[in-house]
């Protein structure tokens, strides 16, 4: 074991090292002189203990949660703090199913992407809609006539290398860690909700020929990043989410296209992250547990 941290002997480490104990994390406490000294046996749960010891220690809201959890009776660990694909199989099927997509389509060069816009390009000229409502008529049309599925398969399209590469580890990166520790259910609604509200703004703002998973990348980031204040589970660098909020700002601007990196699906990335902090908000954090 290593020493994570000291802390005076006057606060009550009990309820944390029983919520710690709940999380499977392996720890004791000891104390030297007026000191109390955290001990963990893994170097891989260092940062995210030491961001919930921060939480428990500054906020009562925050520590009432944990004083609340009993001793663990329906604990699963996960192997590391980064889960492997036998912990989030949904979420590896979708980067799998996404790079089967793009191979078929050839980075956009042929194949049936006239199946997977969110309307068909064969009947919808993406030049005659130049207006929101042209835009509108086509997709109720489409929708109308049964072709629900193209409100979610815009997401596993994509047009270069990489695009997919960054768009892919990214997603497994979060998303990953979403069905290991919040569970299937909450993945699942995630990557649906935030598919369809994304591939929609972008469509509604330049039509339908556009593709990618960052929207639902920024739905996670957004979901990790404000659920995590209400429990520390997630694992990711504090500064991913500036970087990530200036890269969605920048992209407001002429700068991608002036540096040849091409015009960005701003209208995707700001509803998927509007969409991931909603959910967020609507969907409590599971007490007590981490898988």
């Amino acid at each position: 074991m290593f020493v994570l941290t000291r802390v005076p002997e006057n606060v009550d480490l009990a309820a944390f090292s029983r919520w710690l104990r709940a999380q499977g994390v392996a720890h004791r406490v000891t104390e030297e002189g007026a000191q109390q000294v955290l001990w963990l046996a893994e170097e891989e749960w260092r940062q995210p203990v030491l961001t919930a010891l921060h939480q428990y220690l500054s906020s009562p809201e925050w520590r009432e949660r944990v004083e609340a959890v009993d001793e663990p009776r329906q604990v699963v660990r996960a192997a590391g703090w980064q889960p492997g694909p036998a912990q989030a199989p949904v979420m590896l099927g979708l980067v799998v199913l996404a790079a089967i997509i793009t191979w078929a389509i050839g980075f956009g060069t042929r194949g049936p992407l006239h199946a997977l816009f969110m309307v068909d390009t064969r009947h919808w000229d993406p030049v005659a809609l130049l207006s929101t409502a042209d835009r509108w008529h086509a997709l109720m049309a489409t929708l109308a006539s049964g072709q629900v599925w193209r409100l979610i398969t815009p997401v596993f399209l994509h047009f270069s290398i990489s695009h997919l590469a960054f768009d892919a580890v990214m997603f497994w990166f979060l998303g990953s860690q979403i069905e290991a520790r919040d569970g299937k259910l909450v993945a699942i609604a995630l990557f649906l909700v935030s598919a369809v509200l994304s591939n929609f703004s972008q469509y509604i703002l330049t039509g339908p020929e556009f593709g990618g998973l960052s929207g639902v990348v920024y739905a996670m980031l957004g979901y990790c990043w404000l659920s995590q204040q209400r429990l520390p589970r997630f694992y990711f660098p504090p500064a991913l989410i500036i970087v990530s909020v200036v890269w969605m700002l920048l992209g407001l601007t002429p700068i991608p296209e002036a540096l040849n990196i091409g015009k960005m699906a701003n209208g995707a990335h700001a509803a998927g992250f509007i969409s991931g902090l909603a959910f967020a908000l609507l969907v409590p954090p599971p007490r007590g547990r981490v898988t």
